[in-house]
């Protein structure tokens, strides 16, 4: 497995961060349909060296997050509080050499019907219900639990981060995935979230497995769980841990298999206008982390670590943010130890209560013969902004 087909695994769905603005709402009796997204562009500029190959590339782009558009009804009957969610994430990024044709002019009837541009990422779609007393379940397509406050505290969730070529031909770059976490992803679930016992929160629930294998059937399903306790004060913060497990046993006999498995350690504390960040993870059979992508398990049961820092200051309406982080992965038939590490700067600007200003520069650089040959680094410099409503 080398680059080239590592780097088609960029079509990873990526995370909202749209956070709880209604654009419009509509009240009817006692139910509620509030509408409400986020659209983004950037222009980057990506100086890559690879293992000696120099090349420059320019896009106008998507950043980690794509575009969103969110309907969520709720209400509230017989004490329960009812909710669901249809989120539709489509992008601006565009494969046409040619200006007004359509992704492969050449392709006949059918040209743009299987590219990713043309499609609708449809990430939310579930429903859920409980109360304060009893806690929430839900059921359907939502964001993971393993990893899923770490990509919600990455500022570049607001830019573009790394491995921004990841948007060519797909419709998000990358942010840090892959430099010091595993993407957790949009998956098919259902979990249950217990009440809020005085800032202490857990949830944890049934997963749909992935196909390790390919032999097209799995035998049980995959399992998250994620516990966080959040405070607040003059030096607020969250601390958390999560854990994710899957068997590779697909039911078929004679068939090799291991169990995938992970944990999760974070915490973020602020003091007046500074935030950090500090995270670590460990899995085994979890996949490359290096890709970024959980089962992803090319080399079989493969060693996976990670960390990731960061540093935010506000200055009233600009923040600046430093982060550094470092995935490796071993064993299983890697024949050596495969890094990737990521740093950004960045400069967020909120020019009003719905637009943000972003500038980064992000630094990658790779090792590992298996996936990457002996040095591979990149540049990016990205400016854009992005506006939720």
């Amino acid at each position: 497995m080398k680059k080239s087909t590592i780097a088609k695994l960029a079509g990873l769905a990526f995370i909202s961060a749209a956070g709880s603005a209604h654009a419009v709402s509509f009240t009817q009796g006692d139910a509620t349909l509030d509408i409400n997204g986020t659209i983004n562009g950037f222009y980057s500029f990506r100086s890559v060296d690879d293992n000696g190959a120099k090349t420059d590339n320019s896009a106008l782009t998507n950043g980690l997050l794509p575009g969103w558009i969110n309907f969520v009804f709720t209400t509230k009957t017989e004490g329960m509080d009812i909710k669901a969610h249809v989120g539709l994430a489509p992008g601006i990024n565009d494969s046409s050499s040619v200006v007004g044709l359509p992704t492969a002019p050449g392709a006949g009837a059918t040209a743009g019907t299987t590219s990713p541009f043309s499609q609708i990422d449809v990430r939310n779609l579930y429903f859920q219900f409980g109360n304060d007393s009893m806690g929430t379940v839900k059921f359907g397509r939502d964001i993971g639990l393993f990893g899923q406050k770490i990509i919600l505290s990455d500022m570049t969730l607001l830019g573009l981060g790394g491995a921004t070529n990841a948007s060519i031909p797909f419709n998000t770059t990358f942010g840090m995935i892959g430099h010091g976490y595993m993407y957790t992803g949009f998956q098919p679930q259902i979990t249950y979230t217990t009440p809020n016992f005085n800032g202490f929160s857990a949830s944890a629930g049934i997963f749909q497995p992935k196909d390790f294998i390919d032999s097209g059937e799995t035998s049980t399903p995959g399992v998250q769980a994620i516990a966080s306790y959040d405070w607040k004060g003059a030096t607020p913060g969250s601390v958390w841990g999560g854990v994710v497990h899957q068997s590779t046993d697909g039911g078929v006999a004679d068939t090799p298999t291991f169990n995938a498995r992970g944990f999760e350690l974070g915490a973020k504390v602020g003091y007046g206008n500074f935030e950090a960040v500090v995270y670590g993870f460990d899995g085994k059979g979890l996949g490359l982390s290096t890709v970024g992508a959980q089962f992803f398990s090319p080399f079989g049961e493969t060693d996976g670590q990670g960390y990731f820092l960061q540093g935010t200051y506000k200055f009233g309406k600009t923040k600046v943010g430093l982060n550094y982080g470092e995935n490796k992965d071993k064993g299983g038939s890697l024949t050596e130890t495969n890094k990737s590490r990521g740093v950004t700067l960045g400069v967020y600007h909120t020019l009003n209560k719905y637009i943000t200003l972003v500038g980064e520069y992000n630094q990658e650089k790779k090792s590992g013969a298996d996936l990457y040959g002996d040095s591979f680094k990149a540049r990016t410099i990205s400016l854009g902004g992005i506006i939720f409503f």
